[in-house]
């Protein structure tokens, strides 16, 4: 049966190209792209919340990235079920939500939030890092070498996942200092202009808030989907690990004056905790926040032109308030602990020596003690090399960099810096 909730202008393709000789879907095809592309199978090596490759139970983004899609397709079908805005034949595909959620943290570089921080200090006078920017990047330019044109997405998974739409020189003018975050590269502007069908979109809305909540629905359920994952299987693992106790706890609610007794959400976890139950509890919440979704109708610059500005997602405000509360708890205990803390900066320190010495050779131009050491790859050298401009050749590096995963990163910097390290028969690249 046709889903008549998507059209042409959703499922084209900016090369043109023509899927409807493949057996699959035109997101099922965007969804197995990403699925085989190595920027995808790197994310088993790059922090969520804890390193990646100490305990084997710890979550990485990629077992984040697949409980988020699987919460994004049980999302999907919840809706479908649930509301009477849709259909059997009017409805959110599942396979464009998983493609979206599957792909929502390809950009991410090692080390968490803490590298990609670093890594948009470095670049501030080249144009910043955002993973979010990074990840469209990747789907658009980077991901296939050979062409150099990225895996060509449709347009509904392009904007999927982009959450946010201001570009770094607007928030720059308008906030008048470099962004911190929440921006796309300057070069990405006419990606968004295609995302968006074409329309003059960056002048109808001020950057910023008002114009990065301009999402699709697709771009909803992700985000909603992230938030679960997020506040909940993060969770569970900093309990595993020791960081959230229940006396850590309890003095964390009494200090913020949250109730800790009877039914309150940190009552039931305080209790999961004692009972050895966390696993359930977050089992049982996630089910809990997936159907607390519901869809109203939405008007706005494309509700006209897709279906899929025609809806918004609405959480349970009590659902909300729950997943925010339990990822205050997180962020406050788990992440701004002194042993993350210590680890984070330790992550910062390799890229940013790492950074330094590329932005050295590839970039300025200049010799290392007189020399020209040839320290990447022969192909990512010979690309850097040819590019036209000082920002081409620091995006280049920054893409080398952000593509490493959080081991590659820390034996790349121990053989260039660590005399007792390496040897002329490693792998290299």
């Amino acid at each position: 049966m046709q889903n008549r909730f998507y059209q042409a202008f959703d499922t084209a393709r900016a090369s043109g190209y023509d899927t409807s000789d493949d057996f699959r879907s035109p997101f099922q095809i965007d969804r197995d792209r990403v699925l085989h592309t190595p920027a995808f199978r790197r994310l088993q090596s790059k922090t969520q919340v804890f390193w990646s490759g100490e305990y084997d139970f710890y979550r990485t983004r990629l077992t984040h990235s697949l409980e988020v899609a699987q919460i994004g397709k049980s999302i999907c079908h919840w809706l479908k079920h649930s509301s009477d805005l849709l259909a059997d034949d009017f409805f959110v595909d599942e396979d464009l939500v998983e493609a979206v959620c599957l792909s929502h943290d390809l950009g991410h570089p090692p080390f968490g939030h803490a590298g990609e921080r670093s890594l948009n200090h470095f670049m501030a006078d080249y144009g910043g890092f955002e993973g979010n920017a990074q990840t469209l990047r990747l789907l658009t330019d980077r991901i296939f070498s050979q062409s150099r044109k990225g895996m060509d997405p449709s347009r509904a998974f392009l904007d999927g996942v982009l959450k946010y739409k201001s570009l770094w020189s607007e928030l720059k003018t308008t906030k008048g200092k470099l962004p911190k975050n929440h921006f796309l590269y300057d070069s990405q502007s006419e990606d968004l202009s295609w995302a968006m069908g074409g329309n003059d979109f960056p002048a109808e809305l001020p950057p910023g808030d008002e114009r990065d909540g301009f999402k699709s629905i697709e771009c909803q359920i992700m985000d909603w989907a992230d938030d679960t994952a997020y506040s909940l299987n993060d969770l569970a693992d900093s309990v595993k690990a020791g960081f959230l106790t229940v006396e850590r706890i309890e003095r964390w609610a009494e200090r913020r004056g949250h109730e800790t007794s009877g039914d309150a959400p940190l009552g039931a976890l305080l209790k999961a905790i004692r009972g050895q139950r966390i696993e359930p509890f977050v089992g049982k919440r996630i089910g809990k926040y997936i159907q607390s979704a519901t869809l109203v109708k939405a008007t706005n610059l494309l509700s006209g032109t897709s279906h899929r500005y025609a809806l918004d997602l609405v959480i349970n405000s009590g659902v909300r308030a729950e997943s925010e509360l339990f990822k205050s708890l997180a962020y406050e205990v788990v992440f701004l602990s002194p042993q993350l803390k210590q680890l984070e900066h330790k992550g910062s320190y390799m890229l940013r020596r790492l950074w330094e010495v590329m932005e050295q050779r590839y970039v300025l131009g200049a010799d290392i003690d007189g020399q020209d050491f040839a320290l990447l790859p022969e192909a990512d050298a010979a690309e850097i090399l040819e590019a036209e401009t000082s920002e081409k050749k620091a995006r280049l590096v920054c893409d080398f960099l952000a593509g490493m995963t959080d081991g590659y990163a820390a034996r790349t910097f121990r053989r260039l810096f660590e005399p007792g390290f390496g040897s002329i028969g490693d792998l290299v690249g």
